[in-house]
């Protein structure tokens, strides 16, 4: 009977540890990346057209110093630090856009932010 019983521990111990598995490194960082990178033309685009083409808009309007119309424009202008800033700021706070508020939902502007740290992929 005492056989049996250190049997029965001993198996279920091999099959407890049978049933780990060994994923390598690179298998985890894999599932980690996003299948779907920020690009100016799947993401950006949309949200400055929504946001910021009433006033910068080609020609600018409304005292606007800069066209944000075409990828070109706004990278340089993401590039430069004054877009990534101005959206980051409060309502009320000075230079904050879009002008007037409201502020953009932070999802909006963390896609903005991840598409700068990804490099300004444009498609």
């Amino acid at each position: 009977m005492k056989n049996n019983a250190i049997y029965v521990m001993a198996s279920l111990l091999l099959l407890v540890v049978s049933a780990c598995s060994n994923d390598s490194e690179d298998d985890l960082i894999d599932q980690m990346q996003d299948p779907d990178p920020i690009t100016y033309i799947d993401d950006v685009k949309a949200i400055i057209d929504n946001n910021c083409n009433n006033c910068h808009s080609d020609p600018p309007t409304n005292g606007a110093p800069i066209a944000l119309v075409t990828y070109a424009q706004v990278k340089n202008s993401a590039e430069n630090g004054s877009l990534i800033s101005r959206i980051q700021r409060q309502v009320g706070e000075s230079g904050a856009m879009p002008l007037g508020g409201p502020r953009l939902p932070q999802s909006l502007i963390d896609v903005v932010v991840q598409w700068q740290t990804n490099g300004f992929v444009e498609n």
